[in-house]
């Protein structure tokens, strides 16, 4: 038991003292890290002691000449003073209190004066740096500006220079100009003037004024000679021709309200006035880029002239054509019109077709309207050709398109007529094939004529007088009659097909026999199955005929069947 609590006690010692000792080295850790957080703010305290401004202010002493730079120097002086007899000894005292705390280990208080600390420093620092700057001011612009003049300088005598090369270039304004260059000659002397009297609080509007006129005057003298070229001489030429090309345009007829010249050019000579007015005082903003703008407006013109008369001949061109093709339209519909009922018993057209037809009528006579509405517009010399132009083009679609509705219908009419002609004709095709079939099948003497071939001779002959009957009615339909055409050249051609092949059959057939005969008396058996060839043939089995001999004549011949074709092609 005793060494139980022996132990425990033991233990409990050795915690402690752990305990003790990992606080000690936090702690010495804390005042070393905020320890070095004062000696830093400490350091940059220092550094505002050893500001440049005292130096920096005593320079102005030399230059005291004026009240104004006196009264500027005493401010100085008492912000500066302020600075040190009151801003940084705080500081000091708030250094001390910091590193007080510390020593008391009171962390939290101690944290909180550093962060006093440092914007305290922060602005005494600001409050010196801005001071600093205030006092550079003055005991550095002598330096600054003699370099800013310096420059000025420079470019006056090579914009002088520039001036005196193209004096002639600036017309009435060359005297104002000179007299701007006076003045400017005159800052200088008056930034001279200043600089020797040592009244640096003067010389900075006096170089700030050598500036900006030395840039105007740049301005000037790269655009004042152009926009005197321009407004004197260019543009009044230019409109002068404007005016004379829409007098002599508008005398012709062409519709050129749209473009509001007349307004347009009094509206110009009026900003030309007020340019050229502003130009004597040297007030140049914006005027060579008006000017510009003017002078394109009027170059366009010519071009909107131009097409004017490019889009009246156009114009008139598609006007011509136009009226010549509603014209042949409106005729060729009237003509149709007028036979319809000759037409209508001559050919079975379609209700559809007749309705159509009427349909197109009431259009071209709705488009005919329109038109004469723009040629009222075009008399008036109301519209621009150019919109004009457009508007005959629309309504030549429009007739481009009933031209095409007038087409189908024609082609339909057309159709029937070529078709009623083709078919007469193919009658006369067909009654020849027939003829011919006849007459071939006289030349060569058949014993027999099978029934078949008199079967298609009759279907023929019927579907002949078919196509006959077909064209004897009023009115003709053409379906009707191109389905005979067809159904009649077809049955011919067959029976004409059937006639060339019985004929060369048969021939081909007797042809076999006779040579055979040359082996009758020689081969055995061959005498009996040519007999059978020959009753086959004059009972009109004209095939069966010749198989059976080709058969028979190719045991004791071969290669009976070629032998025998090239003798049956060269007879």
């Amino acid at each position: 038991m005793g060494k139980v609590i022996l132990l425990t006690i033991s233990l409990f010692f050795i915690s402690t003292t752990l305990i003790v000792l990992v606080l000690y080295f936090i702690q010495k850790h804390k005042n070393k890290k905020y320890k070095e957080q004062i000696d830093k703010l400490e350091i940059e305290k220092n550094k505002l002691d050893s500001s440049p401004v005292i130096p920096e202010l005593s320079k102005i002493e030399s230059y005291l000449n004026n009240e104004k730079l006196e009264a500027m120097y005493n401010n100085w002086k008492n912000r500066l003073e302020v600075i040190r007899t009151n801003q940084i000894p705080k500081i000091t005292d708030m250094l001390l209190d910091t590193d007080y705390s510390l020593s008391k280990m009171d962390y939290k208080k101690t944290l909180y004066k550093i962060a006093r600390l440092e914007m305290e420093i922060y602005k005494v620092r600001t409050n010196s740096e801005f001071l600093l700057n205030e006092i550079k001011e003055i005991t550095g612009s002598e330096e600054r500006n003699r370099a800013i003049i310096t420059k000025l300088k420079i470019k006056y005598r090579e914009l002088y220079q520039q001036f005196q090369n193209s004096k002639t270039e600036f017309g009435e304004n060359a005297e104002v100009v000179e007299l701007q260059f006076e003045n400017m000659a005159r800052k200088f002397e008056e930034f001279e003037t200043l600089m020797e009297k040592n009244e640096y609080t003067e010389v900075t509007p006096v170089v700030k004024s050598i500036d900006e006129m030395i840039k105007h005057m740049t301005n000037v003298i790269e655009e004042l000679p152009g926009i005197n070229l321009i407004a004197t001489s260019i543009l009044p030429k230019k409109i002068e021709e404007v005016k004379e090309k829409y007098e002599k345009m508008t005398e012709m007829g062409y519709p050129l309200d749209y473009l509001n010249v007349e307004y347009n050019i009094k509206e110009s000579e009026e900003k030309i006035t007020d340019i050229l007015s502003r130009a004597k005082d040297l007030n140049i903003e914006d005027s060579l880029f008006d000017l510009k703008v003017l002078l394109d407006y009027f170059e366009s013109l010519f071009t909107d002239f131009e097409k004017e008369k490019v889009n009246r001949v156009d114009y008139e061109d598609a006007n011509k054509i136009f009226k010549n093709k509603y014209d042949k339209i409106d005729n060729l519909l009237n003509e149709i019109l007028k036979d319809i009922d000759e037409i209508k018993r001559l050919y079975n057209l379609s209700d559809i077709q007749l309705e159509e037809l009427y349909n197109i009528k009431k259009d071209l006579d709705t488009l005919y309207n329109d038109y004469n509405v723009l040629i009222k517009h075009t008399s008036n010399n109301t519209f621009a050709y150019s919109k004009l132009t457009k508007e005959i083009e629309t309504l030549s679609l429009k007739l481009a398109n009933l031209d095409e509705r007038v087409e189908v219908i024609l082609d339909s009419i057309g159709s029937m007529k070529e078709d009623e002609v083709r078919a007469r004709q193919q009658l006369e095709e067909i009654k020849n094939i027939l003829k011919e079939s006849k007459t071939k099948i006289r030349e060569y003497n058949l014993p027999v004529i099978p029934k078949n071939y008199f079967i298609e001779l009759n279907d023929a002959q019927v579907a002949i007088k078919e196509i006959i009957k077909e064209l004897d009615k009023k009115p003709i339909t053409i379906e009707v009659l191109n389905t005979r055409v067809d159904t009649a050249r077809d049955l011919v051609l067959k029976l004409y097909q059937t006639t060339k092949e019985m004929v060369r059959t048969a021939m081909f057939a007797e042809m076999a026999i006779v040579y055979g005969n040359r082996y009758r008396s020689s081969v055995n058996d061959l005498d009996k199955y040519l007999r059978y060839s020959e009753k086959l043939f004059y009972r009109g089995d004209y095939k069966k005929s010749l198989e059976i001999t080709i058969n028979t004549l190719n045991k004791v011949e071969d290669g009976i069947y070629e032998k025998l074709l090239k003798l049956y092609s060269n007879n």
